[in-house]
């Protein structure tokens, strides 16, 4: 896959509030949560919200001292009526970004709109390729020789919105979905983090359907961290 090459810069732009969404354990919100502590990532991260109450990352966000908010679809009579219960309490918060980091759910497209250019998600494939579940197992049954994860803006298209940036990863001999997840995962945390920042420095931006980096039109995603070397 061609990717562009980008850096982050290191001039500050202000703070960025942000709100993540997560449905499980959290390992890439804990990646945020770290970078905010290291310093140097213009961020605050004000709400961390799920669809599950007993989801580990609220456990970690509460260890952070960061708000949080749980809301069980159950309770209410459609999906389109959990959305918008959810992002309206989301919205009493005023993030600049939405995060959706394991969050599980497809959301109904009212109430995504008001959302548009100010909300990503991380998805553990090299989009477009095999946007849903199973994308491990999927790669691994392809006969693909590489396999990633991608940052890109949330449309009402199922990981369909425009990519930001994408880590690129060897698929090798005995891998397993298992193996492959899990050599995955640091990559994915690199990813959002570098990403996240590149947004809080106001360096990327989408322009109606267009990512830009620093005013610039990408014609591919940017390549950040993966295992670029040659696969053994």
């Amino acid at each position: 896959m061609n990717c562009a090459q980008g850096t982050c810069a290191c001039a500050s732009a202000g703070t960025l509030r942000v709100a993540v969404l997560v449905s499980g354990r959290g390992s890439n919100l804990q990646a945020l949560i770290d970078a905010q502590r290291r310093g140097g990532m213009p961020i605050e991260l004000v709400l961390v919200a799920s669809d599950k109450a007993q989801a580990p990352a609220l456990r970690r966000a509460e260890r952070a001292g960061i708000a949080t908010l749980a809301l069980d679809p159950r309770g209410y009579t459609t999906r389109a009526a959990f959305d918008a219960d959810l992002f309206a309490r989301i919205g009493a918060l005023a993030p600049d970004l939405i995060v959706l980091a394991g969050f599980m759910r497809i959301i109904d497209p009212a109430a995504l709109a008001p959302w548009q250019g100010r909300i990503i998600n991380i998805h553990p494939s090299l989009l477009p390729k095999y946007p849903g579940l199973h994308t491990h197992a999927r790669a691994i049954a392809a006969g693909d020789p590489t396999h990633g994860a991608t940052v890109h803006y949330v449309t009402a298209q199922l990981d369909g919105g425009p990519a930001i940036a994408q880590a690129q990863i060897h698929i090798v001999p005995g891998d397993t979905p298992d193996t492959l997840a899990q050599r995955l995962l640091a990559h994915e945390h690199e990813l959002l983090v570098a990403c996240v920042d590149l947004i809080a420095r106001e360096r990327v931006r989408l322009d109606g359907t267009i990512v830009k980096l620093d005013g610039v039109a990408l014609r591919h995603p940017l390549c950040i961290g993966g295992d670029q070397s040659p696969a053994a």
